[in-house]
């Protein structure tokens, strides 16, 4: 096996060689920014009475942890391109800390605001993770790592519903009232970060050859495409459709769940993230399920069956929502959640297993865009949360009812104009 090419299978439970040790890494440190960017959503019960938020300024938080992102992905994604995903992580992991561990300085709305916008910068780690993993493995199975990646990473938005209600009450147990105890709890996931920003600088590379600055990536670069050219391919505006109803519906959930459990089912904080957390625990699995079906798919049926698997379970992920918003149980709501989890966290893992195949040349842009793309459909759905004249139920149901339609629209576009393995894509995943 040569040790400096991408890798054609994925061992997950190897640490052997360049690829895997950055693979690991890689989704452990998007593993922790979930804890910074949303550690602050399952103490929002708490924040909420400590600050005396309404709902309108509750929803205009979930909105700015998610739109701010929406930027840095876009840039993050150039910088990918450039720069190169080592250094790029490393100084986002430094810059995000400091926003995660400061926000217990908040002392009115307006400056919790400001916070969790700064903090959402946090969320473009997702782009540099799928760009990472991109450069380590082979195109047959480029979906699949992507996917297990993304899914191991995005893990970490559910195992915080429930660890950052328990840090907040251990720091209750040692004699700090509510207030106090979601502040200084919010220290955890910062440091967390700066030690991650640590080991990623010093134990991964850009490339299975090197890094940017050491390989002959340098010559590559003016061959890349720009930003605009490789954005006039109409795929790439259905990818970052699809993913704003996927990935920006996972987010605006993880921002609300917790909330949406404690005040329709009357549970307590702890109980509330409990539930929340069994959302974002589908990600062990299920987004990687999503990449790996997508790669059999697409060596059997080509970019088109991709296409039409991501197009069928997002009509699946928007029923199931449906079905959530109209759940009268705690039981039924738990068992719905569930059902429309695994198709939207597959969906997740069918758009990446798409994206690196649109155009190998900027892999770093259209990762960004399509990422952005989550982003803007949790931005827009996060407006529905707030208004005082919907609930949250009614938002959900609404939501879903978007996302089946968009489901039945990408059904009629063809991914098929590139092929599933390029001999040119290998030569650039190798430089």
């Amino acid at each position: 096996m040569n040790t400096n090419k991408p890798l054609e299978t994925l061992p997950v439970f190897s640490f052997k060689g360049i690829q895997m040790r950055t693979f690991h890494i890689t989704w452990l440190t998007f593993f922790v920014c979930f804890f910074g960017w949303f550690g602050l959503a399952p103490l929002m019960p708490a924040i909420r009475a400590d600050l005396g938020l309404t709902k309108p300024e509750v929803g205009n938080t979930i909105i700015a942890a998610v739109s701010a992102t929406i930027f840095a992905r876009l840039f993050v994604g150039k910088l990918c391109d450039t720069w190169g995903p080592r250094k790029t992580y490393t100084a986002l992991l430094v810059i995000g800390a400091f926003p995660v561990m400061l926000v217990g300085l908040a002392h009115d709305y307006t400056t919790f605001l400001l916070f969790r916008l700064a903090i959402g910068v946090i969320g473009a780690s997702f782009v540099i993770t799928q760009f990472h993993t991109s450069m380590m493995f082979a195109p047959k199975i480029k979906g699949t790592a992507n996917a297990v990646a993304g899914g191991w990473g995005n893990l970490g938005g559910g195992i915080t519903q429930l660890a950052m209600p328990l840090i907040m009450a251990t720091i209750v147990g040692f004699g700090y009232t509510k207030p106090e105890a979601w502040r200084l709890a919010m220290i955890v996931p910062g440091v967390m970060m700066l030690v991650m920003a640590f080991i990623y600088y010093r134990f991964t590379k850009d490339t299975p050859n090197g890094n940017f600055e050491d390989s002959q990536r340098v010559t590559e670069k003016g061959e890349k495409v720009s930003f605009w050219k490789a954005c006039a391919d109409i795929r790439v505006w259905a990818l970052a459709l699809a993913y704003g109803c996927c990935f920006g519906m996972e987010i605006t959930f993880d921002g609300v769940a917790s909330l949406y459990f404690f005040d329709n089912f009357h549970l307590k904080e702890t109980e509330a993230g409990f539930w929340a957390m069994l959302f974002g625990f589908m990600n062990i699995f299920a987004r990687a399920l999503g990449g790996i079906v997508a790669d059999k798919v697409g060596s059997k049926y080509g970019m088109r069956g991709k296409g039409v698997l991501l197009a069928g379970m997002l009509l699946l992920e928007g029923l199931g929502i449906m079905l959530f918003a109209n759940a009268g149980s705690l039981p039924l709501a738990i068992l719905s959640m569930i059902t429309f989890a695994l198709f939207l966290k597959m969906a997740n893992g069918g758009t990446y297993a798409i994206v690196p195949f649109v155009n190998p040349k900027a892999v770093g842009v259209i990762s960004g865009v399509v990422g952005a793309g989550g982003n803007i459909g949790g931005m827009l759905m996060g407006f529905l949360f707030k208004s005082q004249s919907i609930s949250y139920g009614q938002a959900f149901l609404y939501i879903g009812g978007i996302v089946a339609a968009t489901g039945l629209l990408l059904f009629l576009v063809n991914f098929s104009k590139t092929a599933v393995v390029q001999p040119r894509e290998t030569e650039l995943q190798t430089a």
